[in-house]
């Protein structure tokens, strides 16, 4: 028995550490807890570096900015197709730009106010006016999306701002038949089962019309406007802008909904059948203002708010 205590009391000694070592041992066990910590913040970091993942939120790889711009006004007046003769085109419904008629030029519509988010962008968009049999139909969305889509990536990384005061006129609001150089079409929202079409489409009760226009993104880099307020833009052709309009610009996308649906024959645009949508938009944007989203919303391929971050 003596024997057998010895031997326990001698391991208790040798197995025993002073207060000393267990300090040491103590930090020791905190370092390696604290390497391995920040090893794993690093990891987390470098994979949302990865991703395009930045704080909580995660940035998506889409060249774009926005702007919504409500309902404004009608008048039968477009001051770039028809400058300064009031009363002498169709009925137009305007967004943006609070003043835009017959008589707008850059100084007046930058002196005006707008209906825009962000109310930075002072622009002045418009279309035919819609109408549901004699009573006209203004849309309660409507969205002007500034894209980098339509041309290859390092392109994208290239595009240019618009220049302020460019005029530009989409559509073909003299057309004749859905086929007849037409970019517009219509769908319905939510309902993917009815296809597309450059004329009206028949949409489900209590779905909405949308219509969708895409203006071209080939500037020739001279010119803010032209005799037919078309030939000084041009659309890519192979993902790349042709050698005539060789400055890349933000691809304008015009998206508005109109709450209306059911049966197409009730409808038609003031300038004749769904196929003659057509749309004009005079830049009005401060340069700087455009230069920063283009720069980091486009060239950088991130998709931004209408505040123009992402």
């Amino acid at each position: 028995m003596l024997f057998l205590r010895r031997r326990t009391s001698d391991h208790g000694r040798r197995g025993s550490l002073p207060p000393w070592r267990y300090r040491i041992a103590g930090l020791a066990a905190a370092a390696l807890a604290l390497s391995l910590v920040q090893a794993s913040a690093g990891n987390a970091a470098g994979d949302r570096a990865a991703t395009g993942s930045t704080g909580s939120a995660d940035v998506v790889r889409v060249a774009e900015f926005l702007a919504e711009c409500p309902y404004t006004h009608r008048a039968p007046d477009d001051p770039i197709v028809l400058p300064r003769l009031p009363g002498a085109s169709h009925m137009h419904s305007f967004f943006g730009n609070d003043s835009t008629d017959a008589h707008s030029d850059l100084a007046s519509l930058e002196r005006a106010g707008t209906s825009c988010a962000p109310r930075t962008d002072l622009s002045a968009y418009w279309v035919p006016t819609l109408y549901d049999g004699d009573k006209e139909v203004e849309p309660t969305g409507t969205t002007f999306y500034y894209l980098g889509e339509g041309v290859r990536d390092d392109i994208i990384r290239t595009i240019k701002p618009f220049p302020r005061g460019l005029r530009i006129v989409a559509g073909n609001a003299k057309a004749t038949g859905p086929d007849d150089n037409t970019i517009s079409r219509w769908s319905c929202l939510h309902h993917g089962e009815v296809d597309p079409s450059h004329d009206f489409v028949n949409c489900p009760a209590g779905s909405m019309m949308e219509s969708y226009l895409d203006f071209p993104q080939c500037w020739n880099g001279k010119d803010l406007d032209s005799a037919d307020h078309k030939s000084h833009m041009a659309y890519p052709v192979g993902g790349a802008c042709p050698s005539t309009h060789p400055v890349p610009v933000p691809k304008l996308r015009q998206v508005l909904r109109y709450p209306v649906n059911g049966d197409p024959a009730r409808f038609r645009l003031a300038s004749g059948r769904g196929y003659t949508m057509h749309g004009d938009f005079f830049n009005v944007w401060p340069e700087a203002e455009m230069a920063q989203r283009v720069r980091d919303c486009i060239n950088a391929i991130i998709k931004c708010g209408a505040d123009g971050t992402p």
